[in-house]
C-alpha cells in the first residue's frame, strides 16, 4: 500500500526537493503552501502523515495544529513539525498540540527525513 504524506511548506524549492525525494522512495506526496490549503488537503486526501513547516504565509503551523485538533475527520493524522524556526516555546506548543516531533530542517538531510517519516508510517 502506497503511503500518502502531505507536506505543508511555503518555500517552493524546498517543497519540490522533498516531493522528489519522497516520491522516489515510493510515497504519494501532496503539497500545501498555507494552513488553509493544508487543512483542505488533509480532509480530502487523509494522508498517513503530515510534515508541517511552522513559518507559513497565512498563519503559522501552530494554528494548523489547533484547527486540525478540532476537525474530527483529521484529528488523528500524525504530524511531524519541521522548521528552521528554533523557538523553545513554539516547539513546546507544537508538541503539546500533538506533533510527534519538532525537527530542525538544518539537522536533517532529505534522506534522513524520509527515514524519520518512514519510522512513523510503517
Amino acid at each position: 500500500m502506497t503511503k500518502r504524506i502531505l507536506i505543508i511548506e511555503d518555500e517552493h524549492l524546498l517543497a519540490e526537493m522533498y516531493v522528489t525525494r519522497f516520491a522516489r522512495e515510493g510515497f504519494k506526496v501532496s503539497i500545501a503552501k498555507t494552513v488553509a490549503k493544508g487543512i483542505e488537503l488533509a480532509k480530502k486526501e487523509k494522508p498517513h502523515l503530515i510534515l508541517l513547516d511552522i513559518l507559513l504565509p497565512d498563519e503559522n503551523g501552530i494554528a494548523f495544529l489547533i484547527i486540525k485538533q478540532s476537525e474530527k475527520s483529521i484529528a488523528r493524522i500524525p504530524v511531524v513539525a519541521f522548521s528552521n524556526f528554533d523557538d523553545p516555546e513554539i516547539k513546546k506548543q507544537a508538541l503539546a498540540l500533538g506533533a510527534l516531533e519538532y525537527l530542525r530542517k538544518t539537522d536533517y538531510t532529505p534522506q534522513e527525513l524520509v527515514e524519520k517519516v518512514r519510522s512513523y508510517v510503517k
